[in-house]
């Protein structure tokens, strides 16, 4: 399956990617275009919403650790969400999945994010 990637800036900052389709050699570059874009302004955090992410391979994981590694170098995070058992499993598979914050819904993430500026203006 192809994949779509659409990209929607929450608040200042605070970015939400949502692939959707197969993450493989043949469109991670379709991602990583997304998230470099993203990458270049004063992000602070990315969201991945992988709710409509059927399969992801190591090409794609690899663009979401570079986001993460680049991020953690400005003080900001990857977050995840909605993940298909699959890709959750791929993840765990890799043990890149404890070092990232995992949320199940979007209240969830409003939650954390709420807590994530209050801590920044105190």
């Amino acid at each position: 399956m192809p994949l779509t990637v659409n990209l929607h800036e929450k608040m200042t900052g605070v970015f939400t990617i949502y692939p959707e389709g197969s993450i493989d050699t043949n469109t991670y570059s379709i991602l990583e275009k997304k998230v470099d874009q993203v990458l270049q302004s004063a992000a602070t955090a990315i969201v991945f919403d992988m709710q409509a992410v059927e399969y992801m391979s190591s090409a794609g994981v690899r663009v979401i650790l570079k986001a993460q590694k680049i991020l953690k170098k400005k003080s900001g995070k990857v977050i995840l969400m909605n993940l298909q058992p699959q890709i959750k499993k791929v993840f765990e598979i890799i043990n890149a999945l404890p070092s990232m914050q995992v949320f199940t819904s979007m209240d969830e993430l409003d939650r954390y994010l709420d807590q994530m500026q209050r801590k920044a203006m105190e």
